[in-house]
């Protein structure tokens, strides 16, 4: 019998890492301060009305352009070499995935970014995920950035947390995502799920989780620990926990209980199911 599965959903940026990815090396690579590429990229998208993650994949072309340092996605993968992880990101995944296969379920873990894929990709860790949904560039035939293939915003964040449970992860297909299917039939139920991010942007997805069943946490650095403190007095989250992914750390025993109550439940619903099938016999 197929063991149950866990999803584990992860936004990136102060996440996983310690600040805006595109602050690592591609906005330095522009000789260009964080405060001012992110400023230009929000006064553009101001003044023309456009979604904040376009106005900021468009300022990246651009300023490439400008500056005659083009961008591509070798350029990203590389930028992405230098992001600065958490305390114990990079043993995390596999010592999460042993701690569910001890318990009898199979951990999977996603990415739901607004950053960079290409950069995620540099990170050292994305062989860790099932899939990386994240924003994307399309490539010209020299290898530039011409367009944004793929544009993950703050709210269309939670249609990925659909794909997720239904298991259609291929973002060109929305039939299969759209299709009405039974809640028994889907891949990974509301409640196997848990989404760990760090403030607003994550609000979207932190919601759903509580209304479906699922968990939500937030993880904080100290300068931001009174915006997550406000997400659990506003009931927006089940948890939250210093950015510290090592064994010994609060976030890691929490994983631990959150994995072994899924198991549980899933044990206490096969066995109403035997006896159900076996009376109904």
């Amino acid at each position: 019998m197929d063991r149950p599965i866990v999803a584990i959903m992860y936004d990136f940026d102060k996440t996983l890492c310690t600040k805006d990815m595109q602050d690592y090396g591609f906005i330095p690579s522009l000789n260009m301060q964080p405060s001012d590429f992110w400023r230009k990229a929000n006064d553009f998208g101001t003044a023309q009305e456009m979604d904040g993650v376009l106005a900021y994949l468009y300022t990246m072309i651009e300023e490439g352009k400008r500056q005659n340092i083009p961008v591509t996605r070798e350029s990203l993968v590389n930028h992405g070499r230098g992001i600065e992880l958490y305390k114990g990101v990079r043993e995390w995944f596999d010592r999460i995935n042993l701690y569910g296969a001890i318990q009898g379920v199979q951990v999977e873990h996603y990415v739901i970014s607004s950053g960079l894929r290409e950069i995620i990709e540099g990170s050292g860790i994305a062989d860790k995920f099932t899939k990386i949904f994240a924003c994307e560039f399309y490539y010209d035939e020299t290898g530039a950035a011409l367009w944004p293939k793929t544009a993950v915003n703050y709210t269309n964040k939670t249609q990925f947390v659909y794909r997720i449970n239904k298991g259609v992860l291929d973002i060109s297909n929305d039939v299969d995502l759209n299709r009405s299917m039974p809640d028994d039939s889907k891949r990974v139920p509301f409640t196997n799920m848990i989404y760990i991010g760090d403030g607003l942007s994550d609000v979207p997805c932190m919601k759903m989780m509580k209304a479906y069943g699922g968990c939500a946490i937030a993880v904080y650095q100290e300068n931001n620990k009174s915006k997550v403190e406000e997400l659990l007095l506003r009931d927006r989250v089940d948890f939250i926990f210093p950015a510290d992914y090592s064994e010994d750390s609060q976030l890691n025993r929490t994983m631990h209980n959150l994995i072994k109550k899924i198991a549980i439940a899933d044990e206490l619903t096969k066995e109403n199911a035997r006896q159900l099938k076996s009376i109904q016999s």
